[in-house]
């Protein structure tokens, strides 16, 4: 028990890292029954959350609540609940609201007051955040009332919290009100963050729109620091969940601004923000190495369903405990500002960034000669047509032939051909319709196939994760020397998509006069996790051919299928030198889930993460025959000393084949 209650005093100093460690250490003993398991897990759904694991954070306190109502124990359950409002504050404050309301009618019943008000304060907070959604909007007087029953029942961060909700509220109605209280020394980051925002709302709706976006920088930056001591891409990503309200206020006061240059320094401290950490990487460790091939035979053993299996649980928790240790590099990536965007575009390349906040999307267009140009976007139009592409993608992908794949693709080119001419066709134009194009873009556009965009094809595109990244990485790209490929079991196709692509390197090293080592291909028995990670670090370019499934809410237990079970994204964090570019020929895992601030993680990700310069992946299905023609002939290119993206466009224009594939990352 005092390991445990070490773990959560290193929660509320922030120390989410040690607060694992030890509550993991404890809960094995800790947990002897459910009621016990179920304490043990109501601490650790907290630092659940603040690391942004919110999903997983929310299901294990709907758990905790459900335990404790079945052992007949009311005030835990309703504090389970409580917990459980506040975490739905960050994303879904109406049911937030309700759940609060009912946590607050079990402590009345049980004669807790201090709770009640605890309850009544997050219910009213969620209420504040829905004033403007059809919900009725709690009076000063009520409001007033909670926060003096807070302060009086001692809990003064609270009080302070909803004060500032209250300020928020007004100032968004337009409604003026200088009370925003001074930030102490010791006020957790929690209430600084909120006390930023009120501040950046307050002068957006004086008008003062360098005031609201110097205030919402400077909250950024006390969140930063934070985020800047995580080396894992899972917490560093999910953090920015905290400063969600800080990035909305400053997009949208960019986005009103109309400068070209402001609008850039936002998308940048938006996109920047989850991956500007690089990781420092742990010696090797058998027993996480140990922990992962469990985790593989458990995957194969329980089949769907796995990641709700107890066993797999504990494992991932360990897992997940080594990685959060990992430390992420002091200083990070710097950011860049427009004009070293500018510097760094050659004469035939150019920007296009998308910036979307509250309902309004726009373009920055910076070609590399001539100026900036900002272009509304009908974000309604846009976000219409998204439901539907995944699905037109894969049916188009399973249908090869008949008249029905003729309907499907007709469908499906229609679909394209408005995206375009929404997303892409002005904003080309605006940047002097260049070869090359460098892409930032928001979770709204997640798994949009940019390459398959009429007004894209026949140029090359790099989906970068911020400008910022890529400026800091230009000219790392080298032509490539040696080349690996591995297939995974039951890809039809697999065998011969590998030897083709092997062959194109086979050819130049004949023709070419090169010297080195041939292309490697693993298949079969040979082709296990061990092995393909072993190449990896002894090529240039790794070809992985398997089947893959993006895993949504876990994805850094997203994976390919290899000879001996599942490399995981966990997996690729061992790689000591990851190779530059990696072609990911698999279903899905070109794939990313949006995480908070419009950021996403995913497979592809996972690889940037740990040092690779670009990955070639699809978002969607591609079928197999069109992935071995085209992937073939992008290796051609590869062998001949093209960057990445280059590569892509040429074996596209080479094959006639427009498909989803592209490069993530620096592709030029």
């Amino acid at each position: 028990m005092a390991l445990h209650n070490a773990g959560y005093a290193a929660l509320l100093e922030g120390d989410l890292v040690t607060a694992l460690e030890r509550m993991s250490e404890a809960r094995p003993i800790m947990a002897s029954s459910p009621v016990n398991e179920a304490i043990c897990d109501l601490d650790r759904a907290e630092v659940l959350r603040e690391a942004g694991q919110v999903l997983e954070a929310e299901r294990t306190l709907a758990g905790v609540a459900r335990s404790f109502g079945a052992a007949r124990m009311p005030q835990s359950r309703a504090e389970a609940e409580f917990h459980l409002a506040r975490s739905l504050l960050a994303h879904d404050p109406a049911r937030s609201a309700d759940v609060a309301a009912a946590a607050a009618r079990r402590f009345r019943g049980l004669r807790s007051p201090g709770w009640v008000a605890r309850a009544d304060g997050v219910r009213l907070r969620a209420l504040l955040e829905l004033s403007d959604a059809g919900r009725r909007r709690p009076s000063p007087a009520q409001v007033g009332a909670a926060v003096a029953e807070l302060d009086r029942a001692g809990f003064v961060v609270e009080a302070q919290m909803l004060r500032v909700a209250k300020l928020i509220a007004r100032a968004r109605r337009g409604e003026r009100d200088d009370g925003i209280p001074r930030l102490r020394e010791r006020d957790p980051l929690s209430v600084r963050l909120l006390v930023h925002e009120a501040r950046a709302v307050q002068a957006t709706a004086r008008g003062r729109g360098a005031d609201s976006r110097r205030h919402a920088a400077a909250g950024l930056e006390s969140l930063a620091a934070w985020q800047r001591s995580f080396g894992a891409l899972d917490v560093a990503s999910s953090v920015a969940m905290h400063g969600n309200g800080l990035i909305l206020e400053g997009l949208s006061s960019a986005i009103r601004s109309r400068r070209s240059d402001v609008l850039f320094e936002w998308s940048e401290r938006a996109r920047h923000f989850a991956h500007q950490v690089a990781p420092v990487r742990p010696p090797r460790d058998p027993d996480h190495a140990s922990d992962l091939a469990r985790l593989r035979l458990l995957r194969e053993e329980v089949g769907a369903g796995w990641e709700g299996d107890r066993r797999v649980r504990d494992l991932r928790e360990r897992v997940r405990e080594r990685q959060w240790a990992t430390a992420g590099e002091a200083n990070g990536i710097p950011r860049v500002d427009l004009e070293a965007l500018r510097g760094a575009l050659d004469a035939d390349t150019a920007l296009l960034t998308y910036v979307y906040s509250r309902g309004t999307l726009v373009c920055l267009a910076v070609p590399a000669a001539g100026s900036p140009t900002v272009i509304d976007l009908d974000a309604g139009a846009v976000q219409g047509l998204m439901p539907g592409l995944r699905a037109d993608l894969d049916v188009a992908a399973a249908l090869r032939g008949g008249g029905m794949a003729q309907v499907v693709q007709a469908t499906l080119e229609r679909r394209l051909a408005q995206l375009s001419s929404l997303l892409v066709d002005r904003a080309l134009s605006a940047a002097g319709n260049p070869r090359r194009v460098l892409i930032t873009a928001p979770g709204v556009l997640a798994g949009l196939p940019w390459t398959m965009l009429p007004g894209m094809r026949g140029r090359s595109i790099t989906l970068a994760r911020s400008a910022s990244r890529w400026v800091s990485a230009r000219g790392a790209v080298i032509p490539a020397r040696t080349a690996g490929f591995a297939v995974g079991p039951g890809v039809a196709r697999g065998v011969e998509e590998a030897e083709g692509a092997a062959f194109a390197w086979e050819l130049q090293s004949v023709g070419g006069g090169v010297v080195g080592p041939g292309p490697r291909v693993l298949r079969g028995d040979d082709a296990g996790v061990g092995a393909v990670t072993g190449l990896a670090e002894d090529v240039d370019v790794l070809h992985l051919i398997a089947h893959g499934r993006h895993a949504i809410d876990s994805p850094m237990l997203s994976g390919l299928g290899l000879a001996d079970g599942t490399l995981f994204g966990y997996d690729i964090d061992l790689i000591v030198r990851p190779p530059a570019t990696v072609v990911l020929s698999a279903c899905e895992l070109g794939r990313s889930s949006v995480r908070w601030g419009s950021e996403a993680i995913g497979m592809a990700h996972a690889w940037l993460h740990a040092g690779t310069r670009s990955v070639v992946a699809a978002p969607v299905t591609v079928a197999d025959d069109v992935a071995a023609e085209l992937l073939g002939a992008l290796h051609g290119g590869l062998a001949a000393g093209l960057a990445p993206s280059d590569a892509l466009s040429l074996a596209s224009q080479e094959t006639g084949l427009h498909t989803p594939f592209m490069v993530h990352g620096n592709g030029f």
